[in-house]
């Protein structure tokens, strides 16, 4: 869909979109790239496949013994040679959907790993956040206030460690300079030399991330 000013003439559309040809093509090319893999790892269940820090994991899925109320995750790095796993034990009187088990599991993973990194990087930027949330912003990774509280977005636990180490000291940053200025890039770097790296990953993947547990 092209948007044109009120009194635009209809061919400024046509125009603007062949100018962009190219670029169209290109974009929806790896629109679809991203959701053929997607739809590759077969969806949230028994045999599936979920991202975990970067890794690939197959998913499994079992049934508690009755009486059992609420369900379980367990994570397993696996022997060498075997893929890693993700199993979720269901419970029968567990009304929750698999993606909604797996998501809780998830968000209190992604808190624990973000809270390991803070403990890490703060105080190599000299700051100290007062509180720390996880959430699900479906448009940001992290945000920083002046109040020092910071938010991060669960589906960082998702990618690999390097990217929600860059999405932490992004947002501590701003703890020391707070808009995105000159010397706020400086101490991103400095601290994280490899953070454009980074940054480029969690651009070209937000999307696959956004579409986990779909």
């Amino acid at each position: 869909m092209v948007t044109l000013p009120q009194r635009a003439p209809m061919r400024a559309a046509d125009e603007f979109v062949a100018s962009r040809e190219a670029w169209i093509g290109r974009h929806r090319a790896r629109l679809v790239a991203e959701r053929e893999r997607h739809e590759a790892r077969g969806g949230i269940g028994d045999g599936g496949r979920l991202d975990y820090a970067g890794v690939p994991h197959r998913l499994e899925v079992r049934a508690l013994p009755a009486g059992r109320k609420r369900s379980r995750v367990e994570h397993d790095e696996a022997a060498e040679g075997a893929d890693p796993f993700i199993r979720v034990w269901l419970a029968p009187g567990d009304r929750r959907t698999l993606a909604t088990i797996l998501e809780g599991w998830l968000r209190r993973e992604a808190r624990a790993a973000v809270e390991r990194r803070i403990a890490a990087r703060a105080p190599q930027l000299g700051v100290r956040p007062v509180a720390i949330a996880v959430r699900d912003q479906r448009s940001r990774w992290g945000s920083a206030s002046r109040h020092r509280r910071l938010s991060f977005n669960w589906r960082l636990i998702l990618a690999p460690p390097a990217v929600l180490d860059y999405v932490v000291v992004h947002e501590l940053a701003h703890l020391a300079e707070f808009g995105h200025t000159v010397p706020f890039w400086r101490l991103v770097r400095e601290v994280l030399p490899e953070a454009d790296r980074a940054r480029r990953w969690l651009r070209e993947h937000a999307r696959e991330l956004r579409w986990t547990l779909e």
